[in-house]
């Protein structure tokens, strides 16, 4: 993910912390779901995730390896 001043600024993240985020796409990509399936996660409290300045949702990659592994779901390369 490039970085992004404005939004490390808005949520007080460094940029190292930005390339620890995964987008909806991301996330649905390594499960083999649709991003809808993420999105309704995320509102479940399945998943953490917050919100850009954008509107757009964004997993801490910890977060979502950790529920990869719980799963027991393989991790496409």
């Amino acid at each position: 993910m490039p970085s992004n001043p404005e939004f490390s600024a808005y949520h007080g993240a460094t940029v190292e912390d930005e390339d620890d985020l995964l987008t909806s796409p991301e996330v649905a990509a390594l499960f083999r779901v649709d991003v809808k399936t993420v999105s309704r996660w995320a509102v479940q409290g399945r998943l953490p995730s917050f919100r850009t300045p954008g509107g757009h949702r964004r997993f801490p990659s910890g977060e979502v390896h950790a529920l990869l592994a719980r799963s027991h779901t393989p991790i496409r390369s």
